[in-house]
């Protein structure tokens, strides 16, 4: 792999121009309000820009190329359920949000439920939007050492400061404006990696004969243990590769993650209107699923031309070969910016490698302004909102990076679907039953279900259960609410 001055050309204008959008957002930011919410005078686009740019972030473009390296099609599932996790947004809780009158979902559920459901569930949902900050660092990580000849720890240093620096000044603001430059920027890069793709490989079909000379008739077989052509297209396109339960319990977290995400109900309170509001949701949807799509092409394209050095040392110990004409890279993680890299020309790659950066950047610096909303307005209540909310933001970021490392080895969506599963236990079944059955469930119970939900979701993470954890933690907290159910008969006798 080759770095050329062009390349680092087109990343610093591409970063130049972003930070320079969010630096100067400041100036719309004259209080608490426009830092977090941009004080309900966002348009469409604004609106369209927030949820976007949290929601494509380094697990959408770096994560699903990641995983379409190992599992092919299926890698699309994350960027599905963003659709239609908006898509249901729009449709089923942008005028009940609205009307709340709030600026986080816990105070919802405060209001209905009271003041400890509140506590429980901005912790827990704060440690979901965590997990995904970790994952937005090792996206970005993934993309500077790419680059540059980093250590991890330099790299994610790098990155937490830049996606400080951009979210710190501007807040809601930075995170909306920002993200219509990114929208732009993403789908011109998106569309070109798959067009280039398509075209290097003589269209899909000649992508997946590629797949299948790797993976059958080089020494990769007996590494990755590929016996008949069945069996490559049984993983790479199969759309449920992991298992249904796995592949649709996924998208499931995505979904209500969204749902439950403070970050986006931010972007539907900033709108100037219910129309403008969902216009932004539903804009969003759309432009999620070529996205997706096009960083599954890229990462089934490298695993027709790429091996992991995990793999090369494999061969090694086996006295195998390396297949001829095969290029090595570090690790899976890496597909979508050595894809940048070595197969788009120069100077334009440089311009994409800037876009994939500010998409990880933007990603992490609007759950960050999520977290930090939640802390400030649920938790902390300080007297000075803006003051602290910029330090929280410098602290999320700096205990990120010190985590960051130990989640290495795992795949990037991965932290993704748990992360969003996570902000369901603790946040989807209550803020749901605030909204739409106000005075029908016991707050004890919903309390209860906060804390049952995620500890069966957690539970079934650990013991790997047969079943996404999803399933199980939503089963629980659904079960909690429903035994505190409140009769309306009963009430009247």
């Amino acid at each position: 792999m080759s770095i050329s001055f062009y390349h680092i050309l087109g990343l610093i204008i591409a970063v130049v121009l972003i930070e320079t959008v969010g630096i100067l957002s400041v100036r719309k930011v004259n209080n608490a309000s426009d830092f977090n919410t941009g004080g309900g005078k966002a348009g469409t686009w604004v609106v369209a820009g927030a949820i976007i740019g949290t929601l494509v972030g380094g697990q959408s473009t770096v994560g699903t190329a990641q995983l379409a390296f190992s599992f092919g099609i299926s890698a699309w599932w994350f960027t599905m359920g963003m659709a239609l996790g908006c898509v249901v947004l729009a449709i089923g809780y942008v005028a009940p949000l609205r009307r709340s009158g709030s600026t986080t979902l816990l105070e919802i559920v405060r209001k209905e439920y009271g003041r400890k459901a509140e506590m429980t569930g901005s912790v827990l949902c704060s440690v979901g939007m965590f997990i995904s900050i970790i994952a937005q660092v090792l996206s970005a990580s993934a993309l500077l050492m790419t680059l540059f000849p980093l250590r991890f720890w330099v790299a994610a240093v790098i990155a937490a400061v830049i996606m400080t620096l951009y979210v710190v000044f501007g807040g809601l603001w930075s995170a909306g404006i920002g993200g219509v430059v990114k929208i732009i920027l993403l789908c011109l890069s998106a569309l070109l990696a798959g067009v280039v793709v398509l075209a290097l490989s003589k269209g899909y079909s000649g992508l997946m004969s590629s797949i299948n000379h790797i993976l059958l008739h080089t020494d990769i077989q007996s590494v990755e243990g590929f016996d008949t052509m069945g069996d490559v297209n049984a993983r790479y396109q199969n759309i449920f590769a992991r298992g249904v339960s796995k592949d649709v319990g996924s998208c499931l977290s995505v979904i209500l993650g969204v749902l439950s995400t403070q970050t986006y109900a931010q972007a539907i309170w900033s709108g100037r209107s219910d129309s403008v509001a969902r216009k932004g949701a539903m804009i969003s949807a759309l432009i999620s699923i070529p996205i997706g799509f096009a960083c599954v092409l890229v990462g089934m394209y490298m695993r027709a031309h790429y091996i992991t050095v995990e793999e090369l040392n494999t061969l090694i110990v086996m006295g195998k070969d390396i297949p001829q004409g095969v290029a090595v890279m570090t690790s899976s993680a890496q597909a979508f910016p050595m894809f940048v890299t070595n197969h788009l020309p120069k100077f334009i790659g440089g311009l994409v490698l800037g876009t994939l950066l500010i998409t990880i950047i933007i990603g992490g610096s609007g759950l960050t302004l999520g977290i930090s909303t939640i802390l400030v307005k649920d938790v902390l209540k300080p007297k000075k909102d803006l003051t602290v909310s910029r330090l929280t933001i410098v602290m999320i970021q700096i205990i990120a990076v010190i985590i960051a490392s130990s989640f290495s080895g795992r795949y990037i969506n991965d932290l993704g679907f748990l992360s969003m599963g996570l902000r369901t236990t603790a946040t989807f079944v209550p803020l749901t039953m605030a909204l739409f059955f106000p005075g029908r469930f016991k707050s004890q119970w919903v309390f209860a279900s906060i804390i049952f939900g995620t500890a069966c979701l957690v539970f079934a993470e650990l013991v790997s259960l047969p079943v996404d954890s999803i399933y199980v933690g939503l089963l629980g907290s659904i079960i909690c609410c429903l035994i505190g159910f409140k009769d309306e008969k009963r009430i009247r006798k």
